[in-house]
């Protein structure tokens, strides 16, 4: 394991040796021991399964040190429980020296995961060796129903941003939408805007209100940047909206848009924009 992986192993121990009883670190790094000296994955598979039964299932609190220090590596254990900490744990126990035996490994635990285990997996996704060779499993995962393994998926998971192609990840900001999913906690999700979600999108708020269902003002904001010709009519219904959040999201996209009509839109409508310039609607606010 390279050194910088190394200590991350090391900081995520230290975490769980503050919160568990000390015969479940004992136990927990006993089966270390043995998922790293081990060539088939018998202990991996029993562990990986019996760490609820071990720690609980509560959730971490990071001290602020542990966030300091993860932050200094530009990683984030926040939202996480015990259970699903100790299991990202054993999963940096597998030696990634043989690269097909490491996929064969962690291909089966997806391949055998209750709904908890594969929360636990996908949500260590950025954690595994040869990151960029998950993408399939991670749009797999994707088509998941299951709502705390979407959460993982979704939810403060650096992975989808930075390895989906474009198709998937409009896949997961579509299905984000269509779940009613917390959309703030979708890491890269300005980054990631594309014309293609924003045409996609466009159309399910269109649906949406044929159907007189409320449209996530959230939807706009991946809108923005992409306003034109073709879409500048929807953007005025929901200016004009009745619902005054979608009328806000609109007026977001409107403030960050460069299309001029956009602009001269909000412009109509002084005491919105002044909002929005001095920080009193946002995004975050939204």
């Amino acid at each position: 394991m390279p050194q910088e992986g190394k200590e991350f192993e090391q900081i995520i121990h230290s975490i769980i040796t503050r919160i568990v009883p000390a015969d479940v670190d004992q136990w927990l790094t006993e089966k270390a021991r043995l998922i790293r000296e081990e060539k088939n994955a018998a202990n991996l598979n029993m562990a990986f399964a019996a760490v609820p039964r071990k720690t609980g299932r509560q959730p971490v609190e990071l001290t602020e040190e542990e966030k300091n220090e993860l932050a200094a590596k530009e990683l984030s254990l926040e939202n996480r429980t015990i259970d699903r900490l100790a299991r990202l744990w054993i999963l940096l126990q597998i030696d990634p020296a043989d690269k097909s035996s490491y996929f064969n490994k962690i291909e089966t635990l997806f391949k055998a995961a209750e709904m908890n285990e594969l929360a636990a997996l996908y949500a260590s996704l950025p954690f595994l060796a040869y990151p960029g060779e998950w993408q399939k499993q991670c749009a797999e995962g994707i088509r998941n129903n299951i709502g705390i393994v979407q959460d993982a998926i979704m939810y403060n998971n650096p992975y989808p941003s930075k390895y989906l192609d474009d198709k998937a990840w409009n896949q997961l900001v579509l299905k984000a939408f269509f779940a009613d999913k917390d959309i703030n906690k979708i890491i890269g999700l300005d980054e990631r805007a594309n014309k293609e979600l924003a045409i996609v999108l466009v159309d399910y708020a269109n649906e949406r209100r044929a159907a007189h269902r409320a449209v996530n003002p959230q939807l706009w904001r991946l809108v923005s940047k992409f306003i034109d010709a073709t879409n500048f009519d929807d953007i005025s219904k929901a200016f004009k909206s009745n619902d005054i959040n979608e009328k806000k999201g609109a007026a977001l996209a409107c403030f960050y848009s460069n299309y001029e009509p956009a602009k001269k839109l909000l412009n109509d409508e002084p005491l919105l924009k002044s909002e929005i310039e001095e920080n009193k609607l946002n995004w975050t606010i939204l």
